[in-house]
């Protein structure tokens, strides 16, 4: 099975903020490649979603709510206990708190990758 990266929380954050947000975007992109796989979700394009992301600022609201329920069927398909953070993740991202969504996903899945 699939295994996506492994990177602590506190990279995410340090690393969007060294870059003043580019490893952010870069963050969005991985992560959606890697939930792609995992999920054998062929409707996906990380590509694209990144593109709205940048140019579209109000779709992050949906890409994060969106990947919140995305990591909950991980999750269960993982075998862990699903959390869905999903409205948490909305709520953040509404605040302009995308880098802390960013550190709470990137924990949730690498639980999801310890566990392959």
């Amino acid at each position: 099975m699939y295994k996506g990266k492994t990177r602590s929380a506190g990279e995410v954050i340090v690393f969007s903020i060294i870059t003043c947000g580019i490893y952010f975007l870069y963050w969005i992109y991985s992560f959606a490649t890697e939930m792609k796989t995992y999920m054998n979700d062929n409707a996906s394009n990380p590509g694209v979603e990144l593109a709205l992301c940048i140019f579209c600022y109000p779709y992050q609201y949906y890409w994060f709510y969106r990947y919140g329920k995305t990591i909950t069927e991980a999750q269960k398909r993982a075998g862990l206990q699903p959390e869905d953070n999903s409205v948490l993740y909305l709520i953040l991202a509404i605040f302009g708190l995308g880098i802390v969504n960013a550190a709470i996903m990137q924990s949730s899945v690498n639980k999801i990758w310890e566990q392959q």
